[in-house]
């Protein structure tokens, strides 16, 4: 799917102003968007707003984000997410900084690498503790 196409599926993003004056933003049609995540394998052609659009929608329904990023665009998205991963070597210093994890020579395969890691040290910290 494209991005465009994604954009117009779900009607984008809505603004909420909340009582304290806080300002939230949710996907105008959720409808669609639940019909459409599961489905969902390529966004091509996207903006970075469509990778935030994607991001929130998940977070919405409960779901565990992470992301990957290289540059100041995809900084909203990286932020907005439970774990941001940025390209240590073609990332910029904003992106790496958004980020959680950085990856140190920007391959994909290290995201594995670094989740398993991430779930020895986490079981590890628990039976410790």
């Amino acid at each position: 799917m494209t991005g465009k196409d994604f954009q117009d599926y779900i009607g984008g993003l809505t603004e909420i102003k909340g009582e304290d004056g806080t300002v939230t933003q949710k996907i105008a049609n959720m409808k669609n968007f639940r019909r459409v995540k599961d489905k969902l394998k390529v966004l091509a052609r996207s903006q970075p707003e469509h990778k935030y659009m994607l991001v929130t929608g998940l977070k919405e329904l409960g779901a565990v984000v992470a992301v990957t990023g290289d540059g100041n665009n995809d900084v909203p998205a990286l932020n907005k997410a439970d774990v941001g991963f940025s390209m240590g070597i073609a990332g910029t210093d904003v992106c790496r900084n958004a980020s959680s994890i950085v990856l140190t020579n920007d391959d994909f395969c290290s995201v594995i690498v670094a989740i398993k890691y991430g779930r020895n040290i986490y079981d590890n910290v628990r039976k410790f503790l």
